[in-house]
């Protein structure tokens, strides 16, 4: 009992995530636990299977198992496929994440193309299940896409997906005959999570079938920039950007017929003063959307840059940006361990092989945990004391009044 102890908690192994798993689990504890939640992940309990999902994920979100994986990855995917099937929306969540951080960690090859070739039926009749629920149709859209990037090795596959894709993000998109702005629906989330998987998905394309791709969708993309939903603003905006250095890269003498009438709208938007919009949510389309439009106008991206151990990435495109944001999306807080390990991820980026880091560098990057809740107590206590006094001036301003 007190070995089973270890694991029969599940939700206890994602909640710790990958602190744990760095500073007081060895790769024998690791895999042990992780044995004991893919047995978890059949139980009887809904509960206990999701938890067993996540827990899975978070671990191999944060420490590259490739080993471990290739023996068992039969396994985990007919345990993935079973729960995708059977489960409810959040179960099915989280199996789809799991699939994709799987594809993550096997990078592209026959092991990730059988995982695809049994899953990817699954995933796309889930997102193009009306009966499903939503949340579980959105992240099967993301998840798709992802291993659909890693994956797929046969074009007319890839060609598939971008079809299931456009069919689902295009019901956003206006009609010729209406006039009035997009108005979000329930399925505006379902609607972006498609939309932005199809721009990834665009970026692998043959130049041939992305100039196809891009005739057919430009002028229906800037109907979306009118919606009500922030969000897929963003999104919209976002992917315009990324397709105009696509067509460009593709035709040096890109032109767009509409550009005047678009970066009139981009310009609205980066500029917004609506009173009806919260200031959260204007002050983060302004910052897009001055960007967005100095891509459109000016071809040019701020360059951003991602530091990750010793190492340094400098994101200088919006189809690098767009790729990272959906990878860092799926990984979280293990991104940055991935940038540093994940040979597949590592050549995205075009990184170049993994660094090798001796123990004394190793032993310098570490903060302890016991150092971090002393910054953490300090900077709580920082914080206090300077409320404290903002409240002693406002009261002797009132005193003196």
């Amino acid at each position: 009992m007190s070995h089973c102890s270890g694991y029969s908690d599940p939700s206890s192994f994602a909640e710790d995530g990958p602190e744990v798993l760095d500073e007081e689990g060895t790769q024998e504890d690791l895999e042990y636990k992780l044995r004991g939640l893919i047995d978890l992940a059949l139980d009887k309990s809904a509960k206990t299977r999701q938890a067993a999902l996540e827990g899975i994920k978070n671990a191999l979100a944060s420490k590259m198992l490739y080993e471990f994986i290739l023996e068992r990855r039969m396994t985990l995917t007919d345990t993935i496929e079973r729960c995708l099937k059977k489960g409810k929306s959040d179960e099915q969540r989280a199996a789809a994440v799991l699939a994709s951080v799987l594809c993550v960690q096997l990078g592209p090859g026959i092991e990730s193309e059988e995982i695809l070739k049994t899953l990817g039926p699954i995933l796309k009749k889930i997102i193009c299940d009306g009966t499903a629920g939503i949340q579980a149709r959105q992240t099967c859209a993301t998840c798709f896409g992802v291993c659909s990037f890693i994956a797929t090795d046969d074009i007319t596959e890839l060609y598939s997906t971008l079809d299931c894709l456009e069919n689902i993000f295009t019901k956003s998109c206006l009609k010729e005959k209406d006039t009035n702005g997009v108005c979000s629906t329930p399925y505006t989330a379902l609607h972006i999570s498609s939309l932005l998987s199809w721009t990834l998905l665009l970026t692998i394309c043959p130049i041939s079938e992305g100039k196809k791709r891009l005739e057919m969708h430009f002028h229906k993309l800037p109907s979306l920039l009118s919606c009500d939903d922030v969000n897929m603003r963003i999104a919209a905006g976002e992917s315009l950007a990324l397709l105009f250095e696509l067509a460009r890269e593709m035709e040096s003498d890109f032109f767009y017929e509409d550009i005047e009438s678009l970066t009139q709208m981009l310009r609205a938007l980066a500029t917004d003063g609506n009173k009806h919009r919260a200031k959260v949510d204007k002050r983060k389309q302004r910052s897009v959307f001055r960007d967005v439009l100095r891509a459109v106008e000016e071809q040019d991206f701020p360059t951003e840059t991602v530091k990750f151990g010793p190492e340094r990435m400098y994101i200088d495109t919006w189809v690098k940006k767009h790729t990272y944001d959906t990878f860092k999306e799926i990984l979280g807080s293990g991104m940055q361990y991935h940038l540093q390990s994940n040979e597949f991820l590592r050549n995205v980026f075009e990184l170049g092989p993994p660094v090798m880091l001796d123990a004394a560098m190793l032993k310098t990057m570490k903060i302890s945990r016991f150092e971090r809740h002393l910054y953490n107590s300090a900077a709580f206590k920082a914080r206090t004391k300077a409320r404290s006094k903002c409240r002693d001036k406002r009261a002797d301003v009132g005193e003196f009044f």
